[in-house]
């Protein structure tokens, strides 16, 4: 029987093969290709050209553009990851927030942008936090701000930044003014449940009136409120440009690292007097040579002060003479005795020569006269440091090792003030003492290692109180905060414990010197353990204006050229460095000896 023959059916691809099913219309093109022979040796070459093209693309580097290859990273686990964690635990977000697209900032700077100083990239900052902190109790309190509770600066062996609890004794820097105060307004009132009426009474659009006010917080789009925009918006003061680098530096061996002495002095005669060792040295700023004064035999110079008006010099030995020089002569004039011991300090006032000594007394010399001395005051238990005459209210100014402040009124024996310890004064030896050129009456003095303040006085009677830029000392802040981590106080007269004590300042650093500057309303202060800086605050608010670095060692000696506008500083590191920083500059120029000379020497 003949039956007619099935069509056989097309091989299907498996499941799992990636070759494409067989298209019937194309049967008789593949069976053409497929029934050619294939050249071995044309195949391996196209594949060997396909391996050296993929090989040059993954390894070959190209010069212009670098390879994309990730580097593996291998986590705790012993596994690769590709995921990266920034890392943020020692970044001010605070300060990061406030100086973003600004020079200094944490962003990526661009080529145009120079490169920020460290020092003042830490004053930006300090303000940036000073700035988020107001912004941030405004918000929060509105105009019922607290005040910040400042935090003490505390030494090595002292509590940790954790440590924010304020001292509990009585004392002037832990005083009432420390505690923690809360607004005036609460945050939350409580009261009695007032009656409410059954049909409260809805007052109508027409009866409240239309606001009016277009700066209301109800049409601002903004979180922030009008002022603190206002304040965020308001233009920074930029502080005073001051060089950061000494335009000269003189050697100075044999320059004692004695925290007592008084070696260096600028006199009005523009002539820097140094004292080394056993000699005395006379440097001119107007021809840059450097001469021999003296030589003492078989004693050592502790002392060196010029005179208000002419060329003489007083030199204070270690055995207890006074010697008086003629610079232009340079000629001896007088040998004075009356001290038993080394003198370490001087102070002019006219013809008057005062000296302080080790063994504890002042003497008042008039250098007119035959006799060594006409008065002699007795108060300090150790050694005088420091001396000061201020002529316009005649005023002497004393510190000791005792840790104490005299102020004795002209030439009488009994003094007129004594500030210690009990009374708000220094917990350490009193070297630095400065008399304001602007303020009649007002003498700053500094504290040694133990204390590291600088304390403003009153030394007018109370019934004539001493001013700051026109107010009166009653009007002065209680307590403010630089932004800092320093603390300061003020006191008003009649205050607790001392009438006298306008505010303390802490600047974290055993205080060598102090210097009230001619031209601006600026003091200078010199310090030792542990920063060995020169610093220069703006008063009252004693906020720091620069802070000059170089010294390596303690900076004991410090002195003001007669304009005004230079300062000299001498260290133990035998050197003797000259800051051109209250010099006026010119616009579109430079000012002062390094404008002159053009380079720094």
């Amino acid at each position: 029987m003949d039956t007619e023959e099935a069509p056989t059916p097309l091989p299907l691809s498996p499941p799992r093969s990636k070759t494409p099913p067989t298209i019937t219309g194309k049967r008789q093109h593949s069976e053409r290709s497929a029934s050619r022979p294939v050249s071995v040796a044309a195949l391996n070459k196209a594949l060997q050209q396909v391996e050296d093209t993929s090989a040059a693309r993954s390894i070959t580097p190209t010069g212009s553009s670098p390879s994309r290859k990730r580097q593996k990273v291998q986590n705790g686990g012993g596994g690769g990851s590709d995921r990266f964690i920034p890392n943020r635990s020692g970044q001010d977000l605070h300060a990061s927030y406030n100086l973003l697209h600004e020079d200094g900032s944490p962003a990526t700077p661009s080529k145009g942008h120079k490169k920020v100083h460290s020092s003042e990239l830490n004053f930006q900052r300090r303000d940036a936090n000073r700035t988020y902190s107001s912004l941030l109790r405004s918000e929060m309190f509105d105009n019922e701000v607290p005040q910040a509770i400042p935090q003490s600066h505390e030494g090595p062996g002292g509590p940790g930044p954790r440590s924010k609890t304020p001292p509990a004794n009585g004392s002037i820097q832990a005083g009432p003014s420390l505690t923690p105060s809360t607004p005036h307004k609460n945050l939350f009132s409580y009261g009695a449940n007032p009656t409410q009426s059954l049909t409260p009474r809805s007052t109508s659009r027409s009866e409240r009136g239309p606001n009016i006010n277009a700066r209301s917080e109800i049409y601002s789009l903004s979180p922030v409120k009008h002022s603190s925009q206002t304040m965020l918006l308001s233009p920074r003061k930029t502080p005073r440009a001051v060089s950061k680098v000494p335009y000269k530096v003189l050697d100075a061996p044999d320059l004692q690292d004695d925290f007592y002495l008084n070696l260096v002095d600028w006199g009005p005669n523009d002539i820097l007097a140094v004292g080394l060792d056993d000699s005395v040295y006379l440097w001119s700023r107007e021809t840059g040579q450097v001469k021999l004064l003296c030589k003492l035999e078989g004693d050592k110079v502790t002392s060196v002060g010029w005179i208000q008006r002419g060329f003489n010099l007083a030199i204070g030995s270690n055995k207890g003479y006074l010697y008086i020089y003629d610079t232009n002569t340079e000629r001896k004039v007088r040998t004075m005795t009356g001290h038993t011991n080394r003198i370490s300090s001087l102070a002019w006032n006219a013809h008057v020569l005062s000296s302080g000594s080790r063994d504890r007394t002042i003497l008042h010399r008039d250098v007119r006269t035959q006799q060594h001395y006409f008065r002699k005051l007795v108060g300090h238990k150790q050694e005088v440091c420091g001396l000061k005459w201020n002529s316009d209210s005649q005023q002497l100014a004393s510190g000791g090792n005792d840790n104490k402040i005299f102020v004795w009124d002209q030439f009488e024996e009994r003094w007129q003030h004594r500030w210690g310890e009990e009374e708000g004064g220094h917990k350490a030896a009193v070297k630095a003492i400065a008399w304001s050129p602007h303020q009649r009456g007002l003498l700053a003095s500094g504290g040694g290692t133990a204390d590291r303040c600088i304390k403003f006085w009153n030394t007018l009677s109370e019934d004539e109180p001493v001013g700051v830029n026109g107010l009166p000392v009653n009007l002065l802040p209680k307590q403010t905060n630089n932004g800092l981590g320093l603390s300061s106080t003020a006191l008003a007269v009649g205050d607790e414990p001392s009438p006298h004590l306008i505010r303390s300042f802490d600047t974290g650093s055993q205080v060598c010197n102090l210097l009230f500057s001619t031209q601006t309303s600026e003091i200078v202060s010199t310090h030792g353990y542990s920063q060995h800086a020169i610093n220069i605050w703006k008063y009252p608010s004693m906020q720091q204006v620069v802070s000059l670095t170089g010294h390596t060692f303690r900076v004991l000696y410090l002195s003001m050229d007669p304009k005004g506008e230079t300062i000299v500083t001498g260290a133990g590191d035998e050197t003797l460095r000259f800051w051109d920083c209250f010099s006026k500059r010119e616009k579109g120029g430079r000012g002062g000896i390094v404008g002159e000379w053009g380079v720094i020497r």
